[in-house]
């Protein structure tokens, strides 16, 4: 029942913009190191003792505006195509629970943020390659920028899945995920508790893997109470 309900869900969304977000916003990452390096190659080249580690920096500081951003969007275009079709009752219609519509949103949103860090690293490897940048390719350190803002950024998600489909009126998930934008264009100046500031990896320990680790644990939780919440909720 599980992979009907994730199947119908993709299917919903099919013509409303889900699959070029998911290809744009890795693009715009890389496209905007194409710029950086376009215009100023020979000098990034120069200042930097390690080009592929510098590479990977650059593309890597822009991508958590850019995941934060495309789970505000992606969550906010799925409380829309529900209200627009009227789609709660219908599939509450069905002999299927809660928890598992509930379960089949979340597989989806993830499977859209997961292709596109796998786009992220694979067009990060490309353009770094067309580069010629000097030095052997870090592939173990290009899948940590590729995938642990991803881990990290769990919350977030949870989050705004839990406020799009509880809330009646969407000015409160739109409100919070203006602010969660705001955030990541400042990163650096937020605590380390923040979950916003969690896909940039920095923190005081410099230890990127405790992002990660609290990203997954309180994800889980976020997602948890959530499921929970809507599951004991009327449906809109």
């Amino acid at each position: 029942m599980i992979r009907q309900l994730i199947a119908a869900e993709f299917y919903k969304v099919r013509r409303k913009g889900f699959w070029f977000l998911t290809f744009l916003g890795p693009f715009g990452v890389v496209a905007l190191q194409m710029v950086n390096y376009g215009v100023r190659k020979d000098y990034l080249l120069q200042i930097s003792d390690d080009h592929w580690r510098d590479y990977l920096e650059n593309v890597s500081s822009f991508t958590p505006l850019a995941l934060i951003l495309g789970i505000v969007i992606l969550t906010s275009l799925l409380a829309s195509v529900e209200d627009e079709t009227n789609a709660w009752k219908q599939i509450m219609a069905f002999p299927v629970s809660k928890l598992s519509v509930y379960l089949a949103k979340m597989s989806m949103l993830l499977g859209f943020l997961f292709l596109s860090c796998i786009l992220l690293t694979l067009w990060t490897w490309g353009y770094g390659v067309f580069l010629q940048l000097d030095g052997p390719i870090p592939y173990g350190l290009m899948l940590q920028h590729g995938f642990y803002p991803f881990f990290a950024a769990l919350p977030v998600l949870a989050l705004h899945l839990w406020l799009t489909t509880v809330s009646r009126n969407q000015g409160l998930p739109i409100t919070i995920g203006i602010m969660g934008v705001v955030f990541a264009f400042m990163p650096y100046a937020l605590p380390d508790w923040m979950i916003w500031k969690w896909p940039l990896l920095q923190n005081a320990w410099q230890e990127p893997l405790l992002n990660v680790g609290l990203g997954l644990i309180a994800g889980a939780a976020l997602y948890l109470a959530g499921m929970l919440d809507f599951k004991r909720r009327d449906v809109k």
